[in-house]
């Protein structure tokens, strides 16, 4: 995922995504407790992916967009 690709959507397209790549990113680290996980490497841009969908939302926000994002920090 690209931040081009991300500016074009809308603030609530980006704050679903964050959702989506948070449930993903559950769902990895479950799998490395487990030890299903083959390609650790899939966290890593997971968590890069979730910060530039924030660096993206936050550009909305100064630009007049509307959409807050939820603040509450997932346990895991």
């Amino acid at each position: 995922m690209k931040p081009t690709e991300v500016r074009g959507k809308s603030a609530k397209e980006c704050l679903k995504m964050i959702d989506e790549k948070k449930e993903e990113l559950f769902a990895l680290k479950l799998q490395l407790t487990t030890g299903q996980l083959a390609q650790t490497s899939n966290i890593r841009n997971t968590k890069r992916d979730i910060a530039m969908l924030y660096t993206v939302l936050k550009e909305k926000e100064k630009k007049g967009e509307e959409a807050k994002p939820n603040t509450t920090k997932a346990k895991g």
